[in-house]
């Protein structure tokens, strides 16, 4: 027996109303059947586990563990008492947040205020 999508199944009592039949996944018809609202209120978030973090974000677990303490940097959550994810939109979003921070604010250190081999001022080879 074929079925076409949403077409009304062949009865002989017209007197009742018709019964549909549902497109087969993966064809372009089941595509345009209404399943999901479009934006629903959970929709669909990608989540990602530590090792797949690490290869987004090259930083150490504890220099992470303290910006997310700091409240610089997107936090985990837990799916289950053993397993920790994070929201790869929020990953993906405070890498975009760097990327366009301005790279004149990072501060270097202050080579004048070391305490070990200090470079003297108006010295050109750095004291050497």
């Amino acid at each position: 027996m074929a079925s076409y999508p949403l077409q009304p199944a062949c009865r002989d009592d017209e007197a009742q109303e018709p019964s549909y039949s549902v497109p087969l996944p993966g064809s372009g018809a089941y595509d345009e059947v209404p399943q999901f609202a479009k934006q629903g209120i959970l929709p669909f978030r990608r989540t990602i586990r530590r090792q797949e973090l690490h290869q987004i974000v090259p930083l150490a677990e504890t220099t992470i563990y303290e910006m997310e303490r700091r409240g610089e940097f997107p936090r985990r959550f837990n799916l289950t008492p053993r397993c920790v994810v994070w929201d790869l939109a929020e990953v993906e979003a405070w890498i975009e947040q760097r990327k366009q921070a301005r790279r004149a604010g990072a501060l270097k250190p202050d080579v004048y205020l070391r305490r070990t081999r200090p470079v003297r001022k108006g010295s050109s080879n750095g004291g050497r």
